[in-house]
């Protein structure tokens, strides 16, 4: 194979977990420490759920971020404290940790990668500030700088399933998708690379697959036998 370069999903795949049970705790934590500061929890809560479906439908016009706070401001007025969520990041949302699992090959894959010299690139869906993604890189045992490049809100206008998420990284590091493998476990959302021709492999310990599709048209297995397909490239 002519791979140069390995994307890598985050949640559910290099940090293993329940997405719903995730993102309750999540939403959850935020709603918390917005009440506390004198804010309506549940009319945050619905503001947040659209912010986050304002960036999935994000077409470029501006960064996921904007596009997310726009629906906040919207909301709350722009006297709403942003700062105040850049504290949650750095503090309470480290407890959303204990919903996540460990993969203990996950290092292992990731230097794998690296001692072959082929560019580490994390393609998280990009939803979260760069804090977070930070945060949660190191829930799974990993560094940022373990990789070359990772996706966030600040720096993205797009999100997965969108394949122009993917064209954006892409250019931005000058690859092209016959290079490239992606590793991910949702079948709609990462799988879909194909599309552009690059290669990928299905991690199923945290399988999604809404559709129900067919797994076995695709390179498919657990954690061990991702690093057995990374040393064989």
């Amino acid at each position: 194979m002519s791979i140069k370069a390995i994307l890598f999903d985050l949640d559910g795949t290099l940090l293993p977990m329940d997405q719903d049970e995730f993102v309750r705790a999540y939403v959850g934590g935020l709603v918390k420490t917005s009440a506390a500061l004198g804010y309506d929890g549940q009319k945050m809560a619905d503001a947040i759920m659209r912010g986050t479906a304002a960036m999935v439908k994000n077409t470029g016009e501006k960064t996921n971020e904007e596009a997310f706070w726009q629906i906040i401001y919207d909301t709350f007025g722009e006297k709403i404290d942003k700062g105040m969520y850049d504290d949650f990041y750095k503090t309470d949302f480290q407890r959303v940790s204990e919903v996540c699992g460990k993969e203990a090959l996950s290092k292992e894959i990731i230097e794998c990668v690296r001692e072959k010299g082929l560019r580490c690139i994390l393609a998280t869906n990009p939803l979260f500030p760069s804090v977070a993604t930070e945060s949660r890189i190191r829930w799974a045992g990993l560094s940022p700088e373990d990789f070359e490049y990772f996706t966030t809100y600040e720096s993205s206008r797009f999100c997965k399933p969108n394949l122009d998420y993917y064209k954006e990284i892409l250019e931005k590091l000058a690859l092209s998708p016959s290079e490239c493998l992606m590793v991910g476990n949702d079948v709609g959302e990462d799988m879909i690379t194909r599309e552009l021709g690059m290669q990928t492999f299905l991690l199923t310990p945290c399988l999604i697959n809404r559709k129900g599709e067919d797994i076995s048209v695709f390179k498919h297995g657990d954690a061990r036998e991702l690093l057995e397909f990374i040393k064989a490239i």
